[in-house]
């Protein structure tokens, strides 16, 4: 019989657990790896989550261990209750993440050491006596985020161990900025550059009034997270005015972002949208997106 060992990550485990996350982020977004200073970091704290991660109280990260190989790891969240934290995040437990290594010929018992790591995380959930307990796949990469549907061993161990989907759906959709439209100039349409809230901003206007803007993201590699993916950016904002519908302005501010994003040395752009919102993922795919996958959102634990 295997002999598994479920206990706390400790630091000589770095390197197979970020071999481990960079196997599962290969499937999700081409051509994209973190560094292990970039796991370590993310284990301590996650500073682009800067509205929820200053509600943490608590961090657990457990692995289970065959043969003095990482075979799984997961991490948890303990969220305050205090008035100062939202009321969807306020005294609740969370699996930030989990990957563990799909069934193989040279890992045939791997689904029995997830189920044996998943139970040490429902027994932390429970010694925290949190009022719910939730379950996600955020791991530090860009577009990897909610439980992607392309780690379907993982979607079953959460299933087998009592969690339900209870939220959204999301499309990521991707393209090479090369297929993006053409930036081309229109006489009656100027556009300016800004720092939006999302990234580089660049709102279309015609007559002083803004017609619609997109932003988007060149920093989802900075130099300090060392990922192998560099070229890689993403729309954080596309909004077109009501009034300005049926004019083709979509078209207009990708070319205008495309041009941006070659002096970037950009190569690839993604794109986030809900399943049902048809209308913006018709416009992104007829200007160069294709569906990279889905990802379901807020996993709630719902034991029967």
């Amino acid at each position: 019989m295997p002999v598994f060992q479920v206990r706390p990550f400790r630091r000589p485990d770095r390197d197979q657990l970020t071999e481990l996350i960079n196997a599962h982020v290969a499937a999700v977004v081409p051509g994209v790896s973190v560094s292990v200073n970039t796991v370590l970091s993310a284990l301590e704290r996650q500073p682009d989550e800067f509205i929820t991660d200053p509600w943490v109280s608590e961090r657990v990260t457990l692995v289970a261990e065959q043969r003095e190989h990482v075979v799984a790891a997961a991490h948890l969240l303990r969220y305050r209750a205090g008035d100062e934290v939202g009321p969807d995040y306020r005294d609740i437990g969370e699996i930030d993440w989990f990957v563990s290594r799909p069934p193989a010929s040279f890992w045939p018992d791997s689904d029995t050491a997830a189920d044996l790591l998943m139970n040490a995380c429902l027994a932390q959930l429970a010694r925290w006596n949190v009022r719910a307990r939730y379950a996600s796949g955020e791991l530090p990469a860009p577009a990897v985020h909610g439980l992607p549907r392309n780690w379907p061993h993982i979607r079953a161990l959460y299933e087998r161990a009592g969690f339900r989907h209870t939220g959204d759906t999301e499309v990521i959709l991707i393209a090479r900025v090369a297929d993006l439209p053409p930036h081309e100039p229109r006489p009656d349409v100027t556009v300016e550059r800004t720092l939006g809230e999302c990234g580089t901003r660049f709102t279309a206007y015609a007559d002083g009034r803004a017609l619609g803007f997109i932003e988007v993201d060149t920093s989802l590699t900075r130099p300090e997270r060392h990922t192998r993916g560099a070229g890689l950016a993403d729309i954080g904002n596309l909004h077109i005015d009501p009034s300005a519908h049926g004019q083709a302005l979509e078209r207009r501010l990708l070319g205008q972002a495309g041009d941006w994003l070659r002096l970037c040395d950009v190569d690839r752009v993604l794109a986030y949208e809900a399943v049902g919102d048809g209308t913006m993922i018709d416009h992104l795919t007829s200007a160069g997106f294709r569906e990279l996958t889905r990802t379901d959102r807020r996993w709630e634990h719902r034991p029967e």
